[in-house]
């Protein structure tokens, strides 16, 4: 207290050795955190040790500031990430697969040829029969009688021309009844012929060799022309008949080999060779037909079975094959990234026939390269890249 009796004015001093201004709040907040942090980064340090410290120091060099490209997440590369494969050798089988159906070499419906009434049949249904066999008889008592009546009248004509021609030789008769006589002496021969072939058409032979099948007639019955009596069939050898795409008609020949399976046989391969190639093709399928013979000694085989069919157009020993993922077109063309001292080489190739996995190369690579299986649309020409899985290469 001064002499005027009134207390010292304020100084805006802290009172004493503890005590703050309210406005210094936030600056000691803020080192009180830094400590702690130091703090933490020390106990840590402490318990850790060296690995601590090569963890700051991978994730310091790895951030977004300072890797360089090629640089993942658990390190930096050194190119694109690719997997590869090796260029393999196999044999290669080109072919046709095909479906068909197998039907008789030769086959025909025996029919009568005249009209008559069904005095025999010479076979049992399922029979195997051969040229020439007898397969039906029609009654011929008429046909026999006609041609006995044909014969006498061709010697009554016989007669009357040689009585004409000598008296025409002497002076006596004329050129005329002479020619008449000539005439009906011929025309007595055609009807003998006309007779004997009627009389011929009641037996009917089986045209060639085979195997019948369920008749349609029976003893008694009255036939016609053109009547279905039974169905003749030769099925050794089989005919297979079927189509394939028109691409394949360079590729075609008679004689080229063939195998067929049937479900009726199951495991088993029948061998044969292209007959007949149809010189016309399908514009409706653009498909070419085909013809097949098939060797059928036992009869196992029938004419109607379904077939499957393969042509083996061309056989190629080691050939050079890789797989499928490493082909990709660009433009039109057909590459392939090669791998070659560490960069990947787009390389231009031709390839010939496409397997389950893999694809067949004609032209553009060498045996022993190694070609880029994963990771093409990441590279470009000349890109460096780094194998995580397959060889290396050279």
């Amino acid at each position: 207290m001064n002499l005027a009796g009134r207390p010292p004015e304020p100084t805006g001093q802290p009172w004493g050795c503890c005590q703050m201004s309210y406005r210094s709040l936030p600056a000691v907040g803020t080192a009180i955190v830094a400590l702690a942090l130091a703090g933490g980064v020390a106990y840590l340090s402490w318990s850790d040790g060296p690995s601590f410290l090569a963890s700051a120091t991978s994730t310091v060099s790895t951030s977004p500031a300072t890797a360089s490209p090629g640089t993942a997440a658990t390190g930096q590369r050194r190119g694109v990430a690719v997997e590869t494969a090796p260029v393999g050798t196999r044999d290669v089988v080109e072919d046709i697969r095909a479906f068909g159906t197998l039907v008789a070499n030769e086959s025909v419906v025996i029919s009568p040829e005249i009209a008559g009434r069904v005095a025999r049949i010479g076979f049992e249904e399922g029979q195997r029969v051969g040229e020439g066999d007898v397969l039906v008889e029609l009654d011929a008592q008429i046909l026999r009688a006609e041609l006995d009546k044909a014969k006498s009248e061709v010697s009554l004509a016989e007669a009357n021309f040689e009585r004409a021609r000598k008296l025409a030789e002497q002076g006596s008769g004329t050129l005329r009844a002479r020619d008449e006589t000539s005439q009906g002496y011929t025309a007595a021969q055609a009807n003998v012929a006309l007779a004997e072939a009627r009389l011929a058409k009641t037996s009917i032979a089986a045209p060639f060799s085979g195997i019948v099948g369920f008749r349609n007639i029976s003893v008694g019955a009255y036939v016609s022309p053109g009547d279905r009596i039974v169905e003749l069939a030769s099925i050794d050898p089989l005919k297979v008949e079927f189509r394939v795409s028109e691409t394949y008609l360079p590729n075609l020949r008679s004689g080229l080999p063939v195998t067929v399976t049937v479900d009726a046989l199951p495991g088993e391969t029948i061998t044969g060779k292209i007959t007949a190639i149809d010189p016309i093709v399908d514009v409706s399928g653009r498909a070419i037909r085909l013809r097949a013979e098939l060797p059928n000694p036992d009869g196992r085989l029938s004419p109607g079975l379904f077939a499957r069919i393969r042509i083996v157009i061309e056989e190629r020993s080691e050939a050079m094959v890789v797989p499928e993922a490493a082909v990709f077109r660009d433009e039109g063309k057909l590459f392939v990234y090669r791998l070659e001292d560490g960069k990947a080489v787009k390389t231009p190739i031709e390839i010939g026939l496409r397997s389950p996995g893999d694809v067949e190369i004609r032209s553009g690579l060498a045996s022993g390269a190694v070609v880029i299986t994963a990771g093409q649309l990441l590279l470009r020409d000349g890109a460096a890249v780094e194998v995580v899985d397959g060889p290396r290469g050279g």
